[in-house]
């Protein structure tokens, strides 16, 4: 599949963002978001707005050695991409993994949107 001039610089920035989270590089994964962006969870409302309430939110996160998305397909649409993930982390009750569809809405070539759809975690084989 070939990526079009307007889908270009989405997939870019959605994939410097993967990147940056496996890399466990906290200021960088939040380079790839706009200041004012926000993050919300599919059908249960907002979980961050702005980078500072995204910092606080994931600080703890980037420290899990465990942490880990594999990407498992992308769709992109003009400004719109579309991720599907296994996220490996700690959990209170031990290493789990994590099936996430994560819907990103690219603006000015920084992610202004993202949404997510988390399936219950379930122990790492």
């Amino acid at each position: 599949m070939t990526t079009s001039g307007a889908e270009a610089p989405a997939k870019l920035v959605v994939q410097r963002q993967l990147d940056a989270y496996n890399a466990h590089q906290l200021e960088a994964w939040l380079a790839t978001y706009h200041a004012d962006a926000e993050q919300f969870l599919l059908h249960g409302g907002l979980l961050a707005s702005g980078r500072k309430a995204m910092r606080e939110r994931m600080m703890e996160r980037f420290d899990d050695v465990a942490l880990h998305a594999e990407l498992l397909s992308r769709t992109v649409m003009a400004n719109i991409v579309v991720d599907h993930e296994l996220v490996t982390r700690t959990m209170p009750t031990g290493l789990a993994v994590i099936e996430m569809i994560c819907l990103y809405e690219v603006k000015e070539g920084l992610i202004a949107k993202a949404t997510f759809a988390m399936a219950q975690p379930r122990p790492k084989s």
